[in-house]
């Protein structure tokens, strides 16, 4: 996505917080993984943003998401997976996918020092998605997803 449509979306987020009576937050734009995530950053009460289990800031990620695919333009490169960013607070978010991908990559290394399959405990979507794209290059390992719903996991498994 060009550069006019992440300032798009970076003004977006700035209009819903305003809207949501957090006028004097920052939105601060960094690159993790991949993608770009907005940084919702000087709220006086970030718990509140964040919302237990970060319910809150999980819906406000995904309904930026939904306008930034209502006015993304053809020229803007949007994908079939939609915009890649994430909205966050307070780095609570990075914090999480940065613990994912150290799980990850620790039971990568059970799985070739052991030589056994490590499966890890069920997550959503996007969690997934973070251990296979972490472990996509680790040597004599590969991941794979087995279950179904909210059983869905990631194995781990050794490949000499």
């Amino acid at each position: 996505m060009a550069s006019n449509g992440m300032d798009r979306i970076e003004t977006t987020v700035k209009e819903l917080l305003s809207a949501m009576g957090y006028g004097g937050a920052n939105v601060e734009t960094v690159e993790l993984g991949g993608q770009t995530v907005f940084s919702i950053k000087n709220v006086a009460d970030s718990r509140e943003l964040i919302g237990p289990h970060g319910d809150t800031i999980h819906a406000i990620d995904t309904l930026v998401k939904k306008i930034a695919e209502k006015h993304a333009t053809p020229s803007e490169g949007g994908s079939e997976r939609g915009p890649m960013f994430l909205v966050d607070v307070d780095e609570y978010r990075i914090r999480h996918i940065k613990d994912l991908q150290t799980k990850a990559k620790m039971m990568a290394e059970r799985a070739r020092s052991f030589q056994y399959d490590v499966e890890l405990s069920p997550m959503t979507a996007y969690e997934r998605l973070i251990v296979h794209t972490t472990l996509q290059d680790e040597p004599n390992v590969k991941t794979e997803s087995q279950g179904e719903g909210r059983n869905r996991r990631v194995v781990i498994k050794y490949a000499a």
